[in-house]
């Protein structure tokens, strides 16, 4: 039996959609060729990933996941591929780059479509024969991992745009994985959801619950626009916010109290221009949105960005916006 830290993660479905994705998992699992998982947001890319890896001959060798919108531009090549001491001025000594870190066994770069031009060159250079020079070294190495790349459905807009190079995702494409979103896997929000409860439930040391039918009801139709990381998140915060034997998911009554101001409740000439009232209205939206998000994810940008569905960079100029 394998220890805790080299079993692969529990995919839990049991829908068409789903339950061919795993077929290909385990499948790919089979062959050291790289692999393109693509999905909307909180599909579980990274899940995903980690079954290839800890289902392949590989299992017993690390598993190095990148977030590639995080990788500063300027030290690309230091991150990926380290660094001699003196290479630069805040070089002080010698250090290992993450391709050394996952010496065989796998490189995961999530959110392959936030990766700046610059790591797509050097990415795609080591892809060709993996090999590499560390930043201020003579000497070539050469690497030994697999590489699994994961991107959202805007690399396609990107690569229309020639804003990312198609060439680097051929190199990346020979293996192809697509996630079904979790409102296209019919029955498989209960069972995430049940699965979902029943860990939040040992984890916070809770009594039993069960969902209640208005709960199921509304999982069957709702869209799920952050698919199963909304769902997560809608459970735990159903869980923290509740009392009783039974959870709702369903949505609940606004917190906030919105006053209507009509013509008879005002002054004559206290009412703005209809762009103006509207402008304000939007304004306060983004930043009452933005303290709940942000709230929720403890201040983690690339989570909260996840969870909006927007990129992180745009997410960040929003928060700059509002000075949060």
């Amino acid at each position: 039996m394998q220890p805790a830290s080299l079993a692969a993660p529990r995919l839990i479905g049991r829908s068409p959609a789903f339950l061919q994705a795993l077929q290909l998992i385990e499948r790919m699992a089979r062959f050291d060729a790289p692999v393109l998982i693509r999905g909307e947001t909180g599909t579980g890319k990274e899940l995903a990933a980690r079954a290839i890896h800890y289902r392949s001959a590989r299992q017993h060798g690390p598993f190095v996941p990148v977030n590639c919108g995080a990788l500063p531009e300027t030290l690309i090549e230091t991150e990926l591929f380290g660094c001699e001491r003196g290479a630069f001025t805040d070089a002080r000594q010698a250090r290992t780059g993450l391709v050394a870190a996952a010496e065989g066994g796998t490189l995961f770069l999530d959110e392959l479509d936030a990766l700046p031009p610059r790591a797509q060159v050097a990415l795609l250079r080591f892809l060709q024969d993996q090999r590499y020079r560390p930043v201020g070294g003579a000497r070539e190495c050469s690497g030994n991992v697999r590489i699994l790349a994961a991107a959202s459905p805007r690399l396609d807009a990107l690569l229309d745009g020639h804003h990312f190079r198609d060439d680097l995702v051929f190199r990346l494409n020979v293996l192809l994985l697509e996630l079904p979103p979790l409102r296209e896997r019919p029955g498989d929000a209960q069972l995430l959801a049940e699965h979902f409860l029943a860990e939040h439930l040992r984890h916070h040391a809770l009594a039993p619950r069960r969902l209640t039918a208005a709960s199921l009801d509304w999982m069957a139709c709702h869209a799920w626009p952050g698919n199963v990381r909304e769902l997560d998140n809608r459970v735990q915060r159903a869980l923290m916010l509740s009392d009783g034997d039974m959870l709702d998911l369903s949505p609940q009554p606004a917190l906030t109290r919105v006053t209507v101001v009509t013509p008879a409740s005002v002054a004559p000439g206290a009412l703005r221009s209809f762009h103006d009232a509207r402008e304000e209205s939007l304004l306060q939206f983004e930043r009452d949105y933005l303290q709940a998000l942000m709230q929720q994810t403890q201040g983690n940008v690339t989570h909260a960005a996840r969870l909006a569905g927007k990129e992180r960079r745009a997410l960040g100029k929003l928060l700059k916006k509002h000075g949060l």
